[in-house]
């Protein structure tokens, strides 16, 4: 039988709205918040460490582990609760990954992003990233947290299957020379190769933001520098679709 919970200034209600909110209360909490049932069908498909489920109809939900707290509570508290518009009747409370970077990387693709700041574009790469068969993707200062609600919601389940980490411009490099792999940054400069003539075999690809492309030392960390073709009339792409197009030149 579920817990239920009808008043809005209850103590779990308050740590929701906390993980909702706040990147540094979801790291001290160790807890991240997702939303909408198709989540949490991705979540338990892939194993991902559910700890609390919260719904409004308890009868509706798929079978969970065992150990996973189930609290009920009313519409009202649901849409106070829920960091959507228009609130679909599930959220839950998954457990953060461990932050530390590998020693190594042993595997083939990495997307790198740098000072993306828009969650939905953050959790967009990732879901791209995870479509294309990448072994990760790394977060270098001034991009959205992977794990805020609109970042998770946008990577479609990815969050529960492609690692993410966070580290610094040249933590970052010392770890792809120790394990062998080049970065290629989404950008112009003398070495510029047409993004389709890139060796991708095992590589690392980094996109800046729409607004200011690769920060000047991330871009100095960088083997080579690639270009999307384009149209002369255009300038740039989203970070999210020069991702896609360089992450699927990667696959391919």
């Amino acid at each position: 039988m579920a817990e239920r919970i009808t008043s809005r200034s209850n103590p779990l209600v308050k740590h929701i709205r906390a993980l909702a909110s706040s990147g540094s209360y979801r790291r001290e909490a160790g807890r991240f918040l997702c939303d909408s049932p198709k989540l949490l069908e991705e979540a338990l498909r892939w194993g991902a460490p559910i700890r609390t489920v919260v719904c409004t109809e308890p009868e509706a939900l798929p079978p969970l582990p065992a150990g996973v707290e189930c609290v009920a509570v009313s519409d009202a508290v649901m849409e106070a609760v829920s960091p959507m518009k228009t609130p679909q009747g599930v959220l839950f409370l998954c457990e953060l990954p461990a932050a530390r970077l590998p020693d190594e990387l042993d595997g083939r693709h990495y997307a790198v992003l740098d000072g993306v700041q828009d969650p939905g574009n953050v959790g967009t790469v990732l879901r791209t990233a995870d479509a294309f068969g990448a072994d990760g993707l790394f977060l270098l200062p001034g991009c959205a947290d992977p794990y805020s609600p609109k970042t998770v919601r946008a990577s479609m389940g990815a969050i529960f299957r492609c690692p993410v980490w966070q580290c610094g411009a040249k933590e970052l490099k010392e770890l792809l020379q120790r394990s062998g792999l080049p970065l290629y940054g989404a950008a112009l400069r003398d070495d510029t190769l047409d993004a389709r003539q890139a060796d991708y075999r095992r590589a690392a690809v980094a996109i800046g933001s729409e607004g200011r492309g690769l920060s000047p030392e991330v871009l100095a960390l960088c083997d080579a520098t690639v270009r999307i073709p384009m149209e002369p009339t255009c300038e740039s792409l989203n970070a999210a679709i020069a991702a896609a197009v360089l992450l699927w030149e990667m696959y391919r």
